[in-house]
């Protein structure tokens, strides 16, 4: 079977082009907007295909007709006298740079501007920063005759980088004054299009943007980023086989498999799912289903958000957890909810709307970034210092296999032991019943598990080949009462007539210990 060349890594459209790299073909996109002549703006998770759409967008405005060949986009201009016209381009890439220094912010624009000062003959002078930009737009309509295409790509990231607040407004001013030139400047622009994972409201360049067309949520744009159930078939048919031969699968369950660890992510209140690119193409080239999204950077910051705003992490897969349009676009830094940072990130992703209240439903979007995500969450609730970590899932899941209660009781054990020391109540309350939440969420990826809070239901039940497992935990009471709140409330009775062996778990946890104060198996 022939080894086509995956994309992996490479953001230009011209060398992908030129390379002969495989190519999901978005170009009836870039028509679309083309032609509207709106300033636009698009949010998408991080390694999402942000860049490379940006870089078509400028290979179109450049007018290299010879990278078009054979895409749909050729066919859409085929009856237009004016295609193909070559227009100046000032495309901002904030992507390359690392910006905790004062001046970093400064100094890459600075850079963007000395190149295009030096390509169209323009001296600096002693002038700010924005009327450089202001100067070189005009020469360059002046020069050229055509008005010109503003293109900048993710700039969001210095403020995300930042890392505290004084820098973070520093940046946002020096934003906010530099693009405010698109507007006062509308006369000279054809065409311009922003990109970033967040969209900071009431800040930095949206302030005085405010006629960006944000097609964020928009349906007809829901597939413009990654790869649609479609464009999988269609375009990587011989990457699914062979990567069905290597792990023993035929092709219908490798699309599957395919489908659960990176599909899922929904842009809008009615669009089917699209797959994470840089996790598919990663698949098919290391011929395995791996963490390649989720493992390309830890989300710190998320967890930072965690930490100071007491987000309860069973909210997440409660079925529960409901965002309106104007939290879900409308990140703030200080801003004490989490839900914006994480749908915008990429870690939550819409799964339902409800018409009445015009709310938005949120989960994980597939099994890569739960996964991944739950297990950066422990460390949020364990103390960190102790070593070695008790949260060995595969050793709890080997338990679980085996029938092995002790085991059990010694990984929970071990865990509770690893609970911080909060002064609050409700912290210790919270810590408690997240890293039960977690180790049973995770140990979904190797058995059938569920995690219950509402009464009339046990607190987690697990499923397995040869056992089911009912665990009912409580804080500060007795092993006993545990038991018997599973007799009590009838949590067996849907397993009387299963062959499997029927394991009843009662556990108490002593709050001022940290420990395991009762563990009643029958």
């Amino acid at each position: 079977m022939e080894i086509r060349k995956l994309p992996i890594g490479i953001q230009d459209f011209e060398r992908l082009i030129k390379g002969k790299y495989i190519y999901v073909d978005k170009t009836e996109y870039v028509y679309k907007l083309a032609k509207s002549g709106l300033p636009y703006f698009l949010s998408r998770p991080r390694r999402f295909g942000k860049s490379l759409f940006l870089s078509t967008l400028r290979a179109y405005f450049e007018g290299k007709k010879e990278l078009f060949k054979g895409l749909k986009i050729e066919e859409l201009e085929r009856e237009d006298p004016d295609a193909w016209q070559e227009y100046p381009v000032f495309y901002f890439d904030f992507n390359k740079d690392e910006y905790r220094r004062a001046v970093a912010l400064e100094d890459v624009l600075k850079t963007h501007l000395e190149k295009w000062e030096s390509e169209y003959n323009v001296e600096p002078g002693e002038h700010s920063l924005a009327a450089r930009f202001q100067n070189l737009i005009v020469k360059a309509v002046e020069t050229t005759g055509r008005n010109a295409v503003v293109l900048v790509d993710e700039y969001d990231k210095s403020p995300l980088e930042v890392g505290n607040e004084e820098r973070l407004e520093h940046n946002e001013a020096v934003f906010k004054g530099f693009f405010s030139t698109l507007k006062s400047y509308d006369r000279y622009l054809k065409f311009v299009f922003l990109t970033g994972v967040t969209k900071f409201s009431k800040v930095s360049i949206f302030s005085d943007l405010n006629h960006l067309n944000d097609i964020s949520l928009d349906r007809e744009y829901s597939g413009i980023c990654g790869i649609t159930q479609g464009e999988l078939e269609e375009t990587f048919g011989p990457e699914i086989e062979m990567l069905a031969d290597s792990q023993g699968l035929d092709r219908e369950r490798c699309l599957a498999e395919l489908k659960k660890m990176y599909d899922g992510y929904h842009f809008s209140r009615s669009s089917e799912g699209i797959y994470n690119p840089f996790s598919l193409i990663n698949a098919f080239g290391k011929k395995e289903f791996g963490m390649y999204w989720f493992s390309t950077g830890t989300p710190t910051f998320l967890i930072e958000k965690l930490k100071s705003s007491g987000f309860d992490a069973k909210q997440i897969t409660s079925g529960e957890l409901y965002a309106s349009e104007s939290v879900l676009t409308d990140y703030r830094y200080d801003n004490p909810n989490p839900i914006p940072l994480f749908y915008q990130t990429g870690y939550l992703t819409i799964t339902g709307y409800d018409k009445k209240y015009r709310s938005y439903q949120l989960n994980y979007p597939n099994d890569e970034v739960k996964y991944g995500f739950l297990e950066s969450l422990a460390p949020l609730f364990l103390n960190e210092e102790k070593e070695p970590d008790p949260l060995d899932i595969r050793s709890f899941g080997r338990d679980i296999d085996t029938g092995n209660t002790d085991g059990l009781r010694d990984r929970f054990t071990a865990l509770f032991s690893r609970l911080p020391y909060p002064n609050e109540e409700k912290t210790v309350e919270n810590n408690f019943q997240n890293v039960i939440y977690i180790v049973f969420m995770l140990l979904g990826q190797y058995t059938r598990a569920e995690v219950h809070s509402s009464k009339g239901r046990a607190d987690c039940i697990v499923e397995t080949d040869d056992y089911v497992y009912i665990f009912e935990f409580k804080r500060d009471k007795t092993a006993e009462e545990a038991l018997k709140q599973i007799e009590d409330m009838g949590y067996a009775k849907p397993y009387a007539a299963d062959r499997r062996k029927l394991i009843k778990i009662g556990v108490s946890f002593d709050s001022k210990e940290r420990s395991v104060s009762g563990w009643i198996v029958e």
